[in-house]
């Protein structure tokens, strides 16, 4: 057998080769991930960047916006059910703001002052002049029994010209600072 016709056997079986282990190595990773799947009810994200995704499981905070009455009832402050929320719900995308922010202003709200509660009530803008609202912060979590719970805490009332905090919650408020 002359050189060249050895070289393209040999090309030919290292092809050959090269095609089983590429094959094998498609099927090992399907495999694996198949298992991943089984094994996770169906979801396996674990490098995902949607949320809904990646942090399944953890808990979550939003805010809800509700119109209320006056402030002088004590009852309002106490923590409700998804169920019991008083007051007429506020769709704040009807009223230009974005339910996300106002969620994470209130999730984030550690340390508040002057400056931040300007901040709030420029957000809600006009809407907010005439009335009096309830922001609530919402905390869901998944329980051992895979259920949803949902906590509704009243945060902040905005009244007419009245800005009160839920006093069984530990919010730092810095007075000085202003607008």
């Amino acid at each position: 057998m002359s050189t060249e016709r050895k070289e393209t056997a040999q090309n030919v079986k290292n092809g050959s080769s090269n095609d089983r282990k590429g094959r094998n190595l498609i099927l090992g990773t399907l495999f694996v991930y198949a298992l991943l799947v089984f094994t996770h009810l169906g979801e396996f994200w674990p490098f995902s960047i949607y949320p809904m995704f990646s942090q399944a499981g953890n808990s979550w905070t939003r805010a809800l916006v509700r119109e209320v009455g006056s402030a002088t009832d004590s009852v309002m402050w106490q923590p409700v059910s998804i169920d019991d929320v008083p007051g007429q719900s506020v769709a704040l995308e009807d009223v230009g703001v974005n339910q996300n922010d106002v969620a994470n202003f209130v999730a984030k709200a550690d340390g508040w002052d002057a400056r931040r509660i300007f901040a709030i009530r420029k957000a809600l803008g006009d809407y907010a002049e005439n009335r009096n609202l309830l922001v609530y912060r919402a905390v869901g979590e998944l329980t051992e029994d895979r259920e949803v719970v949902i906590s509704l805490t009243p945060f902040i009332y905005l009244g007419r010209d009245t800005t009160l905090f839920n006093p069984n919650l530990d919010i730092l408020l810095d007075r000085r600072g202003g607008p």
